[in-house]
């Protein structure tokens, strides 16, 4: 049995959570999901050109569990643009912290070290 997500830091929930080509109907329409912790490691490294070590620290996971995040997250946009489809943004396993690391709110319910048992601030 593998062992449980470890629940990862994100700054803020996304701004909008649904993204589509302009004029293209949305019935019949293929997308594509990306977690909210993928988007956090886009932001974290495109957006704000932060080093890979700096930026993993800033989420809680090593250095090569953000790059695996961020490789995946890029392979989903970069898919979704080339091919005219949609993205969701939704799901994983996070919680929101401010710029202090305290906790702000908790993600979904369930995720995470533990699987709801027990609480941990890092």
């Amino acid at each position: 049995m593998p062992r449980p997500r470890k629940c990862r830091r994100v700054g803020r929930e996304p701004v909008h959570t649904f993204y589509k080509p302009q004029g293209v109907p949305l019935e019949g329409l293929t997308g594509l999901n990306l977690s909210i912790e993928g988007l956090e490691a886009i932001r974290l490294a495109d957006a704000e050109e932060m080093d890979h070590l700096v930026a993993a620290g800033r989420m809680g996971v090593s250095r090569p569990t953000f790059s695996r995040i961020l490789a995946e997250a890029r392979r989903i946009v970069a898919r979704a643009l080339s091919n005219g489809w949609a993205i969701h943004i939704d799901g994983g396993s996070y919680r929101v912290v401010g710029p202090d690391g305290q906790t702000q709110r908790p993600g979904p319910a369930g995720g995470g070290r533990g699987r709801g048992r027990r609480t941990r601030d890092f």
